[in-house]
Parts: structure tokens; sequence; C-alpha cells
């Protein structure tokens, strides 16, 4: 599973803060040549991306880009310009069915072909910002098998229902369901919307650990502040490591004496369970690789 605990959006027009984005700890780089970005800068943000891509890979990060929707007609100069090499992935923003995801697919494929990246090698995470990308999410994330998860724009999904963006977030229930079954159905991640007030951690932290709890496996984040207190939302303590290793020591013991089950300090472990108690340690070990521990 690709790591995407945090995925940091810088302005692309801000050269400045690109510079600063070489140092944070967020596990994916976001420069974002959509809403962070005013009409008059397109073109300045995609020279800055392209400028910027090789050393922010060279600084080991995992970098994406936020393209513009297809209805701007800057879509196509936009993944021209930046799929090389040193990309790893695209943020679409607004996606309302499948039919954009197929479109941009064919995009980002002649785009691979032409810049010298194996097809395929891009992965692209759409965005839900609206009723109708939350009624047709299902069929956005079979568009496309360079899908690595779908992400919530709260923001003008919130406009698009004409209700207010509250500090509880109840607004956003439907669709947060919605996009973590789709994602569970399908093997992708799902990732939760940016919390805007970056001043309040607490906020920020209550939010990841209800979305932590309900299934998504990471945020979009919109400064640098909000990065270690959602990576640590996300990473499993070293208390859930250690259970999971006794569940699976256990489940594969009771195997080896033909059992298909085994009780672990009073509960039921059987094949699923022992799955998930994998699944974590394996996705502790990726974390502990990429953060040196």
């Amino acid at each position: 599973m690709l790591l995407m605990r945090t995925l940091l959006f810088v302005p692309a027009n801000r050269e400045n803060m690109i510079e600063r984005a070489h140092g944070a700890k967020a596990d994916v780089i976001v420069l974002d040549m959509e809403d962070s970005v005013p009409p008059a800068e397109k073109e300045t943000a995609r020279a800055l991306v392209q400028k910027n891509l090789p050393s922010l890979k060279a600084a080991g990060k995992t970098v994406h880009v936020r393209v513009n929707h297809l209805d701007t007609g800057l879509t196509r100069d936009d993944v021209m310009a930046v799929v090389s090499p040193d990309l790893d992935g695209l943020a679409f923003p607004k996606a309302e069915g499948a039919q954009h995801i197929r479109d941009l697919d064919v995009i980002i494929r002649e785009a691979e072909t032409r810049n010298g990246v194996r097809p395929g090698t891009v992965v692209l995470i759409p965005s839900i910002e609206s009723a109708k990308g939350v009624l047709r999410c299902e069929e956005i994330a079979l568009a496309s098998t360079r899908l690595a998860g779908i992400s919530l724009g709260a923001y003008d999904y919130t406009a698009d229902l004409g209700v207010a963006r509250s500090p509880d977030g109840h607004e956003l229930d439907y669709a947060r369901r919605v996009i973590v079954h789709c994602c569970a159905a399908y093997g992708l991640q799902a990732l939760d919307t940016p919390y805007g007030d970056f001043r309040d951690e607490a906020g920020l932290v209550k939010e990841a650990e209800y979305v932590k709890s309900i299934g998504f496996k990471g945020k979009y984040l919109i400064h640098p502040a909000q990065i270690e207190a959602v990576n640590r939302i996300f990473r499993p303590s070293d208390e859930e490591v250690a259970n999971a290793r006794k569940v699976v020591e256990a489940f594969d013991e009771a195997v080896a004496r033909g059992h298909a089950s085994v009780q672990v300090d009073g509960r039921m472990v059987d094949i699923p369970v022992a799955k998930r108690a994998r699944d974590l340690i394996a996705y502790a070990q990726e974390i502990a690789s990429k953060e040196g521990a």
C-alpha cells in the first residue's frame, strides 16, 4: 500500500513555499496548480513545477501535482508539462463521473509515452467535490486502473449542497461513508479533506481520529504545522503492533495444529482478523522504513 497518511498542498506559483516543502515530513507533497493559483499565474505555476520536480524527487519526496479540471481547457497542457520520471501521481479535482477519469487517463498515457515514463506509472487520485460526484463514486473508482485512492473536497461539496462547512463536519458524513466504502470495495485508499484552521490543532486531531476510525487512510493538509499530528494519528501505535504480532503468532500456531481459529486474550481470531493484523504489521514496517526508525 502506498504511504499516504499526510498529503501537503503547496501552491505551485509560490517558489518559496515549494523550497520549504523539500524539508517537509509529509508522506506526499502535492504541488497545487488548481485552486491555490490565480488564473493569471497558471503558466508560472506550471513552469515552477517543471523546475522543482527533480530536486523534490532527489530529496526523497513522493510528489503529486493537482492539475486543473478538464472544463478549464488547461488540463492537457498541465499533464504534458508535469508528467516525468520525477512525478509519482496526479490529483484531479471535481471528478463527477467515469468519463472524466477515462478522458484524463488517455491524456496521462500520452504524456507518459511522450516523456519517457512507463505507461501506467503515474497514479491518479480523483477528488469528490459535489453531490453528483458522490452519487457516481463507484463508477469513478472503476474508471481507471491507475487510481490509488479517492479524496473528499469538503468546501466545494458543501457549497454544492448549499450548507456551511461546520466544525463538527456532520454535513460530510454521507460523502465520507460513500468514499470509504467505494475505496474498501475496490482496493483504494480513502483520503480525507483538509482541515481548514491550521492553528486549531485540537480540532485537527479530533477530525483526523474520527475519519481514521471510519476507514480513511490519510488526510490532505494545507499547512506544514498539521503534518506531525496527522502522521502520528495514522501511524499504528507500538501497542497496536505488539498486539498484532501476538495475534499473528497465535493464529499461525493454531493453523499448524490444524485449527482455523484461536482465542487471544479472550477474543476469537480467525482468518480475517489475522489478515488485518498482518496488514497492520506490514503498514507499520513501511512507515518505519520511510521514517528511518
